[in-house]
């Protein structure tokens, strides 16, 4: 039988659980049974780009806690990226859109806002919710630290990751003796 480090091993198996992530997604419970919902695994040089991104955005708009999680990505080992189709209606005529029915709200402007595009159904993104929750829970079943990171998505977007989602969150991922992702002083 081969040897192998516990280092190789630790890496290769957060590369599985990343991908499990991403199955846990996909087949996460959707309204209506529509899948809206875009998924990503991103590694290495993207990864590293994804931190250089994160770290951009915080000196542009002066917030610590971008440059803090853009260094929680590089520090990662991966990233998995979980994104919706918001913009899409769902046909409930609800109104939590702000507008009298869904097909208003399919012809109103869709419009770029700071980070995201919007407005968008509330139940595409109550499914992008679940579909988070069902990836940081599959993590954590397999014993791998992680944690949903809005600024990481903000980052996927800005360099074009996930471009048909209107919304993208970012849940990177360690396997290290201590979570990188909690107890985080700012290190500026």
């Amino acid at each position: 039988m081969p040897i192998i480090k516990g280092e190789d091993a630790e890496k290769e198996a957060v590369d599985e659980v990343a991908k499990l992530m991403l199955v846990s997604a996909r087949t996460a419970p959707k309204s209506g049974g529509i899948d809206d919902i875009q998924t990503l695994l991103v590694t290495g040089e993207e990864k590293e780009a994804l931190a250089t991104e994160m770290e951009k955005v915080g000196v542009d708009r002066n917030i610590d806690g971008f440059k803090r999680d853009g260094w929680n990505v590089r520090d990662s080992q991966a990233v998995v990226l979980i994104g919706v189709r918001g913009t899409r209606k769902f046909g409930l005529n609800c109104g939590a859109c702000g507008h009298k029915s869904c097909e208003e709200f399919e012809n109103s402007e869709k419009r770029q806002g700071q980070d995201f595009i919007g407005p968008n159904c509330i139940f595409k993104i109550l499914d992008m919710g679940i579909a988070l929750g069902s990836a940081a829970k599959m993590a954590m079943e397999l014993n791998v630290d992680n944690r949903i990171m809005y600024r990481v998505g903000v980052a996927a977007k800005r360099l074009g990751l996930l471009q048909e989602s209107s919304v993208v969150m970012g849940i990177p991922l360690s396997a290290r003796g201590k979570s990188i992702y909690f107890d985080r002083p700012l290190k500026i």
